[in-house]
Parts: structure tokens; C-alpha cells; sequence
């Protein structure tokens, strides 16, 4: 009869669930997770593939004054659209001279305050990280006024597109 009474007490015992050491766990490690979280920006420029029906850059029967930065390996070429150089930044041993391709676009800017766009046309194999910095070089310039730094928009409408063959490496594969 012991056994009976045995199985009997087992069936009509209940075990309660101890959960109070996890929930000190949540109470501390979701705070921490929170803190020590990275929330990252992830910013979007809009950038616009150059107009299909735009006059070619010999072709001058455009008149209107686009502005280019050809990008090479050795060279930064500002120029007009319809083909007429502005300046040629050579490159120098730290890499892109990046200051003087902003200045000489503020120069531009001041000259032709209405236009917003600008093409960016580079070789194949350009890296990544020089393509990125033209274009916030194109964008904005920043300078300082009453001892705060304020950003100015240069050109914000950019436009990418393969730079045309260098007169040298025609032919060259």
C-alpha cells in the first residue's frame, strides 16, 4: 500500500517554475545591449546618369555651360561640356588634390551662381573612395563666419558617367 500512496503524492504535487534569476538577467542586459547599440545613418545622394540626348562634347551647337570633373589616374580635369578645359589638377603623391578642386568650383559657382549640376566622368578602376570624395567636394563647401562653420551648396545635382578616351591611350587596349 506504500506504493500506492507514493504515486498518488507525485501526481498531485506541482512544481513551480523559479524564472527570478532570468528576469534579473533582462532587467540588466537589455539596458546594456541598448547602450552599447550602434545605430548607424545611412545617407542617400541621388545622383542622375547624364541626358542621352545631350549634344555630344564636340558638338557646339549647345551653347549652355555644363560643368565636367574627368576623373584619371594621375589627373583631375575640370572642363566645359562643350569642350574647353577649365583647369587640371595633377595628382599628387597624398593622392587628389581635393582642396584645390573645391576652390576652383566655388570660382565657378561665383561665376554662374544659377547652375546646380555637375557630371563627374571617370576612367575605369577609379577607386571607390576617390569617386565618393569628389562628389562631396562637388556638393557643398564649408567655411567660417562669426566662428561657426557653415556649408554652402556648390553643385548638389550630380551626374555620373564614363570619362571619354585620353588623347594618348587611343588605340591602346
Amino acid at each position: 500500500m506504500a506504493y500506492k500512496r507514493n504515486k498518488a503524492e507525485r501526481r498531485n504535487t506541482s512544481v513551480e517554475l523559479n524564472i527570478t534569476a532570468f528576469m534579473n538577467l533582462m532587467v540588466v542586459l537589455v539596458p546594456f545591449l541598448l547602450m552599447t547599440a550602434v545605430f548607424t545613418n545611412i545617407s542617400i545622394l541621388d545622383l542622375k546618369l547624364p541626358n542621352p540626348d545631350a549634344a555630344a562634347p564636340g558638338d557646339n551647337s549647345k551653347k549652355e555651360f555644363e560643368v565636367n570633373v574627368i576623373v584619371r589616374a594621375d589627373t583631375l580635369t575640370i572642363a566645359d561640356q562643350n569642350g574647353g578645359i577649365i583647369k587640371t589638377i595633377p595628382k599628387a603623391s597624398t593622392g587628389h588634390n581635393f582642396i584645390l578642386l573645391n576652390q576652383t568650383l566655388r570660382l565657378i559657382k561665383n561665376k554662374f551662381p544659377e547652375k546646380t549640376n555637375i557630371t563627374i566622368l571617370s576612367e575605369k578602376f577609379t577607386p571607390y573612395d576617390d569617386i565618393v570624395q569628389i562628389m562631396d567636394t562637388s556638393r557643398e563647401f564649408h567655411t567660417l563666419e562669426d566662428g561657426e562653420v557653415v556649408a554652402y551648396e556648390l553643385f548638389p545635382d550630380i551626374s555620373i558617367g564614363d570619362a571619354p578616351e585620353a588623347a594618348g591611350k587611343a588605340g591602346t587596349k
